[in-house]
């Protein structure tokens, strides 16, 4: 009996240990690109950006103050170049009230014109360009057109006349801008006192004398009064001082 008991042992552990251990051996291939996380799409996410418009300096903005009201709003802030940006009113200047209203150079003072101290523009005073006469300033490089009026039309072309002062005698007012790619009034501040000026119309070539360069209030309409004598007064922005205006007064030689 012994003797089966062993033999029944001796066989069961055969059986077992040639069993084959397969079962219990396994390996695992790491992925060969070790993209670990697959897209779930194979096809380009493509973002088309809106067509004309102006991302350049003209535009960009100084950001409110962290924890403002505002500084969680999009396209909100102080305009980095005011004088540039696009809209900007009459004159190429946004004014100090948020941008809204109206904003242009010192309008004339109200009253009566008489004798030779005005001249009004006619049709007859145009050149074919469209343009009332040509103004230099040698002491700064300067030899540009006078369109009439002062909007921005007449500003991208040249020098833009105040359409209510005269044109010829009396007091010539004429405003340009100080930035941007028509800066022609860009240095007229730095005129010194005994500088000319060349003012040439179909009426003819007048020689003024610079007599004085201030900084003057955009309310202040002074400048635009009419005189007796012929000069001319020329007008253009201060830079980063929208409230303000640089004046060039200058009597005829």
């Amino acid at each position: 009996m012994k003797w089966k008991t062993l033999c029944l042992s001796a066989a069961l552990t055969a059986a077992l240990t040639a069993v084959p251990a397969y079962a219990l051996d396994y390996t695992v291939d790491a992925p060969e690109d070790h993209l670990f996380g697959r897209p779930t799409s194979v096809e380009t996410a493509t973002e088309y950006a809106a067509s004309n418009v102006d991302r350049s300096k003209n535009t960009a903005l100084i950001p409110p103050a962290f924890g403002s009201p505002t500084s969680y709003l999009p396209n909100t802030g102080e305009p980095l170049t005011p004088n540039l940006m696009p809209g900007a009113l009459s004159g190429g200047l946004l004014n100090s009230a948020g941008g809204t209203g109206t904003v242009s150079y010192p309008k004339v003072d109200s009253g009566s014109w008489s004798g030779t101290a005005y001249t009004p523009v006619t049709s007859d005073l145009y050149y074919s360009g469209g343009d009332l006469g040509t103004l230099k300033i040698p002491a700064i490089g300067l030899t540009v057109k006078v369109y009439e009026g002062t909007d921005s039309a007449a500003l991208r072309k040249g020098a833009g006349h105040f359409a209510e002062t005269s044109i010829w005698n009396g007091n010539v007012c004429i405003a340009g801008h100080n930035r941007g790619v028509n800066n022609h009034f860009g240095k007229i501040h730095t005129l010194s006192m005994g500088d000319t000026i060349t003012y040439t119309t179909k009426l003819g070539t007048r020689t003024y004398t610079v007599t004085s360069v201030s900084k003057v209030s955009e309310m202040d309409t002074g400048g635009t009064a009419a005189s007796c004598d012929n000069r001319l007064t020329l007008y253009t922005c201060v830079r980063d001082q929208s409230a303000y205006r640089w004046m060039v007064c200058a009597v005829e030689r």
